[in-house]
């Protein structure tokens, strides 16, 4: 297992991956991505039961992690690329023609690590949910993961998802929300606020805990915490606290950068505050 300066130094490669790859198609969603690197990096390399040289659609026997607010694939592209799933170097293709690096995670292209398409917001919970139930019908202990952002609870079949797990105590499943305040098109107060987040999960009668998704050591804690409160009759969600674009000074504080890519010239000052610890693919 990875130390906390090498999960960091990690963290800080898959940061420099985010704005590279971004960068060189210019398209792309870095802000939500260097929002999240932490807990990615956190998540496959301590968290979840897996196995990149053993990958299945199905994931029997292994955890299962799903990403619902896919247009963050390039976190996930260079966290699983690192994690063995597929060579690093083929981040370089990432939004390319005929790349299995989509802009957001696609099954057709059989990439290693992904289970589901997620171009869609709003589904990945409805996913997780009925995989987390074929576990249970197949008697296996294995757990299911998911990722979604704040903005996209702002569609009706999540709370539907939501409602569904309680009532069905679909225990094996913990969901993590990026909760960075902002979206698309704004703050997400602005756009459609969410009011008071805990207490509407606490109102749908799920498990729910709090965490600095921005600091590896608490989301390592807190995922532990979460694993010990699986299988006792509630599905457990976190609500992870993140600043967009974090990592980069120009980048936080602002949802300009929720779809926007770095030009030459920003790039360069964004990798300058980034040192190379892995080396650049």
């Amino acid at each position: 297992m990875l130390t906390l300066d090498e999960l960091k130094s990690l963290a800080t490669q898959v940061r420099r991956d985010i704005l590279r790859m971004v960068h060189a198609v210019n398209s792309g969603h870095p802000g939500g991505s260097l929002g999240c690197a932490d807990f990615m990096v956190a998540l496959y390399n301590v968290v979840l039961e897996h196995d990149p040289n053993n990958f299945t659609m199905d994931g029997i026997g292994q955890d299962l992690f799903f990403l619902s607010n896919g247009h963050i694939s390039p976190v996930w592209y260079s966290v699983l690329a690192h994690s063995g799933y597929f060579p690093v170097k083929e981040l370089s293709s990432f939004r390319k023609l005929n790349s299995r690096l989509q802009g957001h995670p696609a099954t057709e292209k059989h990439l290693p690590g992904i289970r589901m398409a997620s171009g869609s917001l709003g589904q990945g919970l409805s996913v997780s949910i009925g995989a987390a139930i074929s576990k249970k019908l197949n008697k296996d202990t294995r757990l299911v993961y998911t990722l979604m952002g704040d903005g996209e609870l702002q569609e009706g079949q999540n709370w539907e998802a939501f409602m569904f797990a309680s009532a069905k105590k679909v225990d094996n499943i913990i969901a993590t929300i990026d909760f960075n305040g902002k979206q698309i098109d704004g703050p997400t107060e602005k756009v459609l606020s969410l009011g008071s987040l805990k207490a509407k999960l606490l109102a749908f009668d799920w498990d729910v805990l709090e965490m600095n998704g921005n600091d590896i050591d608490d989301v390592i804690k807190m995922m532990a915490v979460a694993k010990e409160r699986t299988e006792k009759g509630k599905p457990v969600v976190i609500i992870m606290k993140t600043e967009m674009g974090f990592g980069v000074d120009f980048m936080m504080g602002t949802h300009k950068w929720h779809g926007s890519a770095p030009n030459d010239e920003q790039l360069a000052k964004a990798l300058a505050q980034l040192p190379e610890t892995l080396g650049d693919y």
